[in-house]
């Protein structure tokens, strides 16, 4: 089978670097837009002129020159916008509604992937303000997508490794202690749902303790890479939850600890105290503390059943992914 031909956009990115390499190494024709701007950005030049030593073909392009989007475009069968979320609101939901123009102009696009890669926007309409505000922003730019009939898919990734894990699923923390962690509820929370009887819990096949799904960087991208040529995904929603990967943050701690051979010492942060804390924190701290609080103490990712075919560890099951247990030991 012919593979279809990708332009990455946001390509020296966290995530967009490593969609790119992906891309590249399954074989795929990988593009990569080069904005005027990076040439400011001595590493990110660096960055792309590596990409080009790999094979990919870097395309100029600006969002301030339409044209210079549709010609980018033109040139490919695929589309996986990989732009920040850290850009001031306004300016992210901008540069994503101006790519999809550019796309429903040039009209011949089989697959575009929007920034998303997170938690599914589309569950999120109850979330706390000012962090709704980036959920409501996807949803927008979701809504430009279907009403332009452009073939979609989205990419709903769960949590990040690299951000999660090696804090130990502590706001603010890259790297775990080998002293104390600091339980978000008591990192077996019940949740929202103890209300319910036992059968009822059984019968809605909720978790009985809130738990996230943890996704290597690296892993999300070969999964972005594996869905642009499928037909089972295509506008489609595609969950990124590997089952071994699902954990509540006492059994990431646990993990960490049996390495370390130490227990270390907890204190907790109950519900309420940690809504006072969003309450005192400026933006963007406040939208980045919400999406902990939707995670750990609701359990937002995980509290509810995908639909068959829609995650993407089922669908390929011969990718080899990176189990939590190995990230803490990298973090040893």
């Amino acid at each position: 089978m012919v593979k279809s031909r990708v332009l990455v956009v946001g390509g020296t990115g966290y995530l967009g670097r490593r969609i790119v390499r992906t891309s590249i190494a399954e074989g795929h024709p990988t593009f990569v837009l080069r904005r005027p701007e990076i040439c400011m950005d001595i590493e990110k030049v660096q960055m792309l002129l590596s990409f080009k030593e790999q094979g990919a073909t870097l395309v100029e392009g600006s969002f301030g020159d339409h044209q210079s989007l549709v010609d980018a475009v033109k040139k490919v069968d695929v589309v996986i916008s990989a732009i920040s979320g850290v850009h001031v609101r306004s300016h992210h939901i901008l540069l994503q509604l101006q790519l999809v123009d550019a796309i429903k102009e040039a009209g011949n696009m089989k697959r575009f992937l929007p920034s998303e890669f997170g938690t599914d926007p589309a569950r999120m309409g109850h979330a706390l303000a000012p962090g709704r505000e980036t959920f409501d922003d996807k949803l927008v730019v979701r809504k430009a997508i279907e009403e332009s009939n452009i073939p979609f898919t989205y990419i709903s990734a769960n949590c990040f490794m690299g951000y999660f894990v090696g804090g130990l699923c502590q706001p603010g923390k890259i790297l775990p202690s080998t002293e104390s962690v600091c339980m978000l509820g008591d990192g077996n929370v019940k949740g929202n749902y103890t209300s319910l009887s036992l059968e009822e819990q059984v019968e809605l096949q909720i978790l009985l303790y809130i738990s996230a799904a943890y996704v290597d960087e690296n892993d999300i991208a070969m999964y972005i890479i594996k869905t642009i040529d499928d037909h089972r995904t295509l506008n489609k929603t595609i969950y990124i939850r590997p089952p071994e990967n699902i954990l509540s943050q006492r059994e990431v701690v646990m993990a960490w600890e049996q390495l370390i051979g130490k227990e270390l010492k907890k204190t907790s942060i109950s519900e309420q105290d940690f809504l006072s804390i969003i309450k005192e924190l400026e933006y963007p701290q406040q939208a980045g503390y919400g999406h902990f609080y939707h995670i750990f103490y609701e359990g937002c990712l995980n509290n509810f059943e995908i639909d068959k075919g829609e995650e993407a560890s089922e669908l390929y099951p011969e990718v080899v992914y990176t189990r939590v247990n190995n990230l803490v030991m990298c973090n040893s």
